[in-house]
């Protein structure tokens, strides 16, 4: 492995802290919490205040870019009638964890025809893992 990379793996761990992040790919929704950082200006104590708190992003990723530390995945969601689209870096201090609420099924890498479908149309189905600890019996069967 040469120089770059090994500084960029340290770089990852360090900004992650540990904290690994789901697998996931464009058509899985996803419920992504942000530090928003707010300051205001208290006028008892003369000084700027800062608070931190966790906002939810919940929507459907529709593409994942980029390599190593540049890594991004950009999440879509419908607000008020409105399209919202956000691209969150995977290695960012700001993006405090991903949970992923739901599977989809796609045949593409960038899901950027969502951004003209609405409704019915715009339905993802969900995925279902096929695999599976080997000799394990169904479910049903039990």
């Amino acid at each position: 492995m040469n120089l770059l990379k090994q500084l960029e793996a340290e770089q990852m761990k360090a900004v992650r802290g540990g904290k690994g992040l789901p697998e996931f790919r464009p058509g899985d929704t996803l419920k992504v919490n942000v530090k928003v950082v707010e300051q205001s200006w208290d006028e008892k104590a003369k000084q700027m205040k800062t608070r931190e708190r966790l906002q939810a992003f919940e929507g459907v990723c529709i593409g994942r870019q980029g390599d190593g530390i540049n890594e991004s995945f950009t999440v879509r969601k419908i607000s008020y009638g409105e399209g919202v689209e956000r691209v969150f870096p995977i290695y960012s201090p700001l993006v405090d964890s991903v949970q992923v609420v739901r599977k989809g099924r796609v045949r593409r890498a960038k899901l950027y025809y969502l951004r003209s479908r609405r409704g019915k149309s715009a339905r993802i189905s969900e995925r279902v893992d096929r695999g599976g600890e080997e000799g394990a019996a169904p479910e049903a069967a039990q």
